[in-house]
């Protein structure tokens, strides 16, 4: 009875294997076809290769320009003349510079002092009349001076009346008034004419001396002037680094 179970059992385990193997032989193509059927590769075809690029066109050279260069300013040539000894002034350069560049600051300082102020020190100082004009102008006051008149008459009406008191003393008194007449005539003339002669030389003295304080005072203008602008020159040049003075 045991030998038979083992054999129902033999044969019931033969039966489950047989069947389980005909399970998966059954299965294992449709796994097959569904992995074929994911597959990318299977279901498109490679993308075809990209042509070669052809090679980038380089872009073409700006033609050189046939344009000249712009030219050269030449620089500005010195002055011929320091504008600094013009006005009796010593400029000294502090940073090296040199004698052409001192020649053209000098110059530029000069005409700035002078637009700005209005002075130009090229005119020099006031010379004053000359003798001739102040004796031609002696002349005319002394010409126009006031002059005294009546003196001689006045001097004989002076001198009859004296003549007539000492006449009169020696008993002829018509003698001495007629002589006393002449000799007062004679007297009032010459105080008369000194006294012209003073009157026109006080003219002509006061002619002189207005001539000369217009002088003085002109040539007081010009050193004030002159003044201002050696200052206003000597500012400009050390500002340049130079030492003006």
């Amino acid at each position: 009875m045991k030998r038979a179970r083992f054999q129902v059992l033999g044969i019931s385990l033969l039966l489950l294997l047989s069947g389980a193997c005909k399970k998966s032989s059954s299965s294992s193509p449709d796994a097959g076809s569904s992995t074929a059927a994911n597959s990318p590769a299977a279901t498109e075809p490679a993308p075809a290769a990209a042509p070669a690029s052809a090679p980038a066109s380089s872009p073409a050279a700006a033609p050189a320009s046939t344009s000249a260069p712009a030219p050269v300013a030449p620089a500005t040539p010195p002055p011929p003349f320091s504008a600094a000894q013009k006005l009796g002034m010593f400029a000294y350069p502090r940073n090296n510079q040199s004698s052409d560049q001192q020649l053209r600051d000098e110059y530029d300082c000069y005409n700035s002092v002078q637009q700005q102020t209005g002075i130009d020190p090229s005119v020099g100082p006031p010379s004053g009349p000359s003798a001739a004009d102040v004796q031609a102008a002696q002349q005319d006051a002394a010409a126009g001076a006031p002059q005294a008149q009546g003196g001689a008459v006045r001097g004989a009406a002076r001198g009859a009346v004296g003549g007539a008191a000492i006449g009169a003393i020696s008993g002829n008194a018509g003698r001495g008034a007629a002589i006393g007449s002449v000799v007062g005539t004679v007297r009032g003339r010459r105080k008369q004419n000194q006294a012209n002669a003073q009157s026109k030389e006080a003219a002509a003295q006061s002619v002189a001396a207005q001539a000369e304080q217009q002088t003085a005072d002109a040539k007081a203008a010009y050193d004030k002037q002159m003044g201002t602008f050696k200052r206003g020159f000597s500012a400009c040049m050390d500002a340049r680094g130079y030492s003006a003075k």
